[in-house]
């Protein structure tokens, strides 16, 4: 309906406008292509607005130049043709007067097939949907999926913990970050399709230690599932922490070796905070209880010597992935730690 409309406009305001807004689509969409990273889809896209728009360009000029440079009159070409022929006959009388050579008029310039455009706008509509439909269907969409996700969110501004300075070798929310969102994560949480909506590493310090003790967090973000990661730099040994939890439910406890290091699988609930900032959405009462999470506690080294990382997951519907999930990202992510400590001391 919108193409008929457009077709019944005169040619010297359909054509410019066709023009103005082709140029405009089609430089936005090769900005969002280049600029912004969004894929080779809109770069096509935006190639074929321009080049529709310079087509209709070349189509205006031939126009306006065939407007100003009217054609020849038949009078006036009748006359130079007797003017010709009188000229002619008084220069040489005996010879046989010349035939008077036909007027060849130009043709005029024809307006732009209203047809032809029509067919150019199915053609443009064609191309654009079929790049939309072969985007996900080509090799390599995975990967423009990945690039799409989360990343991680750090103040740079924000100065280190005393804790920090005090311990070298430890590393910050930052490093613990970008180890913990790797694109494989989502497979190994059992959701290959998610991709991050949310991460972050915060340098935090331990509890009940007078900020004297570091302690970084990660956090990553699906759909399904959240993950954290913390390292605390602290003396207490994997087999002293599995000694504190024997009081606990030890159906949940589960002593483990990841990468020649002491492990420990442990099962707790999140807590639920609630806080009224005066709108009256929130209760402002009492800490509650949340959903089940999963922790792997891993040593630092082989030899347990105090310190450890942890690894959670859980999710608000209090649904947990397999254990086999946290152990293959403890596999894949400590590897990642320690190289991002050396890269930053």
């Amino acid at each position: 309906m919108l193409g008929y409309l457009v077709r019944l406009l005169p040619f010297w305001i359909r054509e410019p406008l066709l023009i103005l807004v082709g140029t405009v689509f089609g430089v936005r969409i090769l900005y969002m292509a280049l600029v912004d990273g969004e894929g080779w889809v809109p770069a096509v896209i935006g190639a074929v607005f321009l080049l529709s728009a310079a087509l209709r360009v070349r189509v205006v000029v031939r126009a306006l130049r065939t407007r100003r440079r009217p054609a020849p009159s038949a009078g006036d070409a009748g006359d130079a043709n007797e003017a010709g022929v009188a000229k002619d006959a008084e220069a040489a009388a005996p010879a046989a007067p010349r035939p008077a050579a036909p007027v060849v008029r130009r043709p005029a310039e024809k307006e732009p097939n209203a047809w032809g455009q029509a067919a150019l706008a199915v053609g443009l509509c064609a191309v654009i949907g079929a790049a939309f439909w072969f985007q996900d269907r080509l090799p390599g969409s995975g990967d423009d999926t990945a690039s799409r996700a989360a990343t991680c969110r750090h103040d740079e501004d924000e100065k280190l913990p005393s804790a920090y300075r005090a311990t070298p070798e430890a590393v910050t929310g930052e490093d613990l970050c970008r180890a913990l969102n790797l694109p494989g994560l989502p497979e190994l949480l059992g959701t290959p399709t998610e991709t991050a909506t949310y991460a972050s590493g915060t340098d935090n310090t331990a509890p009940l230690t007078d900020r004297k003790v570091a302690q970084p967090e990660a956090r990553v973000e699906f759909d399904t599932y959240t993950v954290e990661l913390s390292a605390t730099y602290n003396k207490l040994t994997v087999d002293q922490y599995r000694d504190l939890t024997a009081y606990g439910d030890e159906m949940y406890v589960k002593e483990l070796t990841v990468l020649g290091r002491p492990a420990l699988f442990t099962s707790d609930h999140m807590m639920k905070i609630q806080i009224d900032l005066g709108s009256g959405g929130g209760s402002g009462g009492p800490v509650e209880q949340g959903p089940l999470a999963r922790t792997l506690t891993v040593a630092f080294d082989a030899e347990d010597r105090g310190g450890s990382y942890d690894f959670t997951v859980w999710s608000e519907s209090g649904a947990l992935p397999d254990d086999n999930a946290l152990l293959g990202i403890a596999e894949a992510v400590l590897p990642r730690i320690t190289q991002g400590a050396r890269d930053r001391g």
